[in-house]
């Protein structure tokens, strides 16, 4: 986000084709992103701002707070979800739905032990039989 989209006349990667690339930077800007939307997961990355407050159609909020982030502080140290510690890797829209407090810890340095049980994983096709 902060290498290949700039407040330029050429700030967009690639071709603009339908509002997409812009799509994905809104969406990913908070910290999350449907990689595969009929998963109803959410998959978290990293969020661009210190604080975002979505406001649901159905008047609920999700609030995602992260105060320690910076251009040093890039890292996912850990993240509560309504006050509770939260290990997977994703969030889920149906859950979302309802409101939420997410706070993500920010760090310097990786947290490589975070998200790393099979149940943390998101969704994926590969894992099928």
């Amino acid at each position: 986000m902060n290498k290949m989209y700039k407040a330029t006349p050429d700030g967009y990667c690639g071709d603009e084709d339908n509002g997409q690339t812009s799509a994905w930077y809104v969406f990913s800007a908070p910290g999350f992103y449907p990689v595969c939307p009929t998963s109803g997961q959410y998959v978290i990355g990293a969020p661009l701002f210190k604080k975002a407050t979505l406001n649901l159609e159905n008047g609920k909020k999700v609030v995602i707070n992260a105060p320690q982030n910076s251009a040093a502080n890039k890292f996912i140290k850990g993240v509560t979800y309504n006050g509770q510690p939260y290990s997977f890797n994703w969030f889920s829209h149906l859950k979302l739905m309802d409101g939420a407090t997410i706070n993500f810890d920010m760090s310097a340095i990786p947290n490589k032990q975070k998200g790393t049980n099979d149940s943390d994983f998101p969704y994926s096709q590969s894992n099928e039989k």
